[in-house]
């Protein structure tokens, strides 16, 4: 079947409110498309600002992080009705950054994964590797058990609408990018374990995104792979290149 490319920003703590609106302002006309769908994952305090600048507009907003409660005594979180209510439509799980520097462990990466589906959120689910586990040869073996272990719960249907991220985390900010058919292999193998544990149809149907270091000279090839449904780009999503990935 073929599954609609969706290439997404990950501003990550980047952007104060004014230079939101101003990048969302340059960026307006240079990631117009009708045939790939456009995000911007944003900082909490952004989103606001950036949700009314991109009215009108083939840009949806994306957050990158919700907790699992939906109110309540947890100073400094924010919740998925309250992403809702300001227009988010995507939220990033799991980045490697949340995993690595915040100990997000796969459990509870799993009940943000079900409060997201909870709220009517599209869940951007992050897996990938170190250089070390890659080096010792356990790069499928480890992703295989982060995305059964981050499913747990989720249905067939669910899987189907969202969309999960490989992201060799030795290729993020690093400029390295792992190559085409590296990239391919990986985004392959997870779609197989999505098959495992569902079915082909929902396999089919989940869209897989690459991401590590994703630029305009190498968008055209990694997308063009049979299993990479677009990219979740880092620091190439806050210039104007963006909008030659976008268009790749």
């Amino acid at each position: 079947m073929a599954r609609r490319k969706i290439i997404a920003g990950n501003w990550k703590m980047n952007m104060t409110p004014s230079q939101a609106v101003a990048l969302c302002a340059e960026l307006k006309d240079l990631v117009k498309s009708d045939s790939v769908d456009v995000v911007y994952c944003v900082p909490a305090i952004d989103i606001v600002p950036v949700v009314e600048a991109v009215k009108g507009t083939n840009v949806q907003v994306g957050a990158e992080n919700l907790y699992i409660e939906d109110k309540g005594a947890y100073t400094g979180e924010i919740s998925a009705p309250m992403l809702v209510d300001a227009g988010v439509k995507f939220v990033i799980i799991g980045h490697s950054e949340r995993r690595e520097y915040f100990k997000e462990d796969d459990a509870f990466l799993n009940k943000k994964v079900k409060k997201a589906f909870e709220a009517g959120l599209t869940p951007i689910l992050c897996c990938g590797e170190t250089l070390e586990q890659r080096e010792m040869g356990v790069t499928m073996d480890w992703i295989r058990l982060q995305i059964k272990s981050d499913l747990v719960g989720i249905t067939a249907d669910q899987v189907k609408s969202m969309v999960i991220a490989y992201e060799p985390i030795w290729a993020i900010g690093t400029g390295k990018t792992a190559t085409t058919e590296q990239a391919e292999e990986v985004c392959k193998g997870i779609r197989e374990c999505i098959a495992e544990i569902y079915d082909a149809a929902t396999a089919d149907a989940v869209r897989i995104q690459y991401g590590g270091s994703v630029n305009a000279g190498n968008a055209a090839e990694l997308f063009a792979q049979p299993d990479i449904d677009g990219g979740l780009v880092g620091g190439a999503s806050l210039k104007a290149d963006f909008g030659k990935i976008v268009n790749y």
